[in-house]
């Protein structure tokens, strides 16, 4: 099947079997390999892209379900510097094999653009749904904490 959508702010049209996950459209076929697949029943999180603006599981949706959508990837949060998310996981040592920060980084960025003023607990419980194995959390928290006021000015 062909499905067209947005990716990282460029149309994309690519041929699809059906039962192609997102994810693994975004990997394997359009080489955009900073998402990753981890536990591929939507538990663990590190795939987790933007869609519409939304964070989801991209091993949980068919690519076919994205046609005519805005798709955006860790490869989509920054141009050629760092976002002041990524800047505020890099002053954190929020991140140490990385293999769960593109995840994490989505799912905060979507969090702070709709709740710039948001709180620790809140903060807390929109990330308890990605899993890291490394860095005990602290870290990721703190970052996102210090990150919010750039999403209060519209810094993004």
């Amino acid at each position: 099947m062909q499905v067209q959508f947005e990716l990282n702010g460029e149309a994309v049209i690519t041929d699809v079997e059906p039962r192609t996950t997102l994810a693994d459209c975004i990997r394997d076929g359009l080489r955009k390999t900073g998402t990753h697949v981890g536990c591929e029943h939507g538990v663990c999180g590190a795939c987790t892209v933007l869609i519409n603006g939304d964070a989801v599981r991209a091993c949980l949706v068919l690519a076919v379900q994205v046609q005519g959508d805005k798709v955006v990837t860790i490869e989509g949060l920054s141009g050629d510097e760092l976002s002041p998310l990524q800047v505020a996981f890099r002053k954190h040592h929020a991140l140490q094999c990385g293999f769960c920060t593109p995840g994490f980084i989505t799912t905060a960025h979507a969090l702070l653009t709709n709740e710039p003023n948001v709180n620790e607990e809140r903060v807390r419980d929109v990330l308890s749904g990605n899993l890291c194995r490394c860095t005990g959390y602290i870290p990721i928290v703190e970052a996102v904490l210090d990150a919010r006021i750039h999403y209060a000015r519209g810094e993004e």
